[in-house]
């Protein structure tokens, strides 16, 4: 049975893809990659779930600038018309003139 083994051995020696294939250099380069690869921590899998949660964080990043944007329109416009100012009050916290009664009516879904 060793015999065997050892003939198979000599003709896989002799072929040129084996002898490439068996080099040490590329033994240890090809377990360098799959390393850096797939098992170290700066690995390409957790390169790529940075890079995501980076984009996801510049898009909210823009989102909330644009609502800053906004709610600062808003308070210029506040602070600048009496009449707004009356309405968002009557609004958002249900304020009323003397003798005024206010009827809310809510729309369920």
């Amino acid at each position: 049975m060793l015999k065997n083994w050892k003939k198979v051995y000599q003709s896989l020696r002799n072929k040129t893809w084996f002898r490439l294939v068996a080099n040490r250099y590329v033994i240890v380069s090809v377990a360098f990659a799959f390393w850096m690869g797939f098992l170290d921590i700066h690995s390409c899998q957790v390169h790529r779930e940075i890079d995501t949660e980076i984009a996801e964080i510049e898009e909210s990043i823009e989102y909330y600038q644009t609502e800053i944007k906004r709610d600062e329109e808003a308070l210029f416009q506040l602070q600048s018309q009496d009449e707004m100012l009356e309405k968002f009050a009557r609004e958002q916290f249900l304020l009323r003139k003397p003798n005024e009664e206010i009827y809310l009516i809510e729309v369920k879904p």
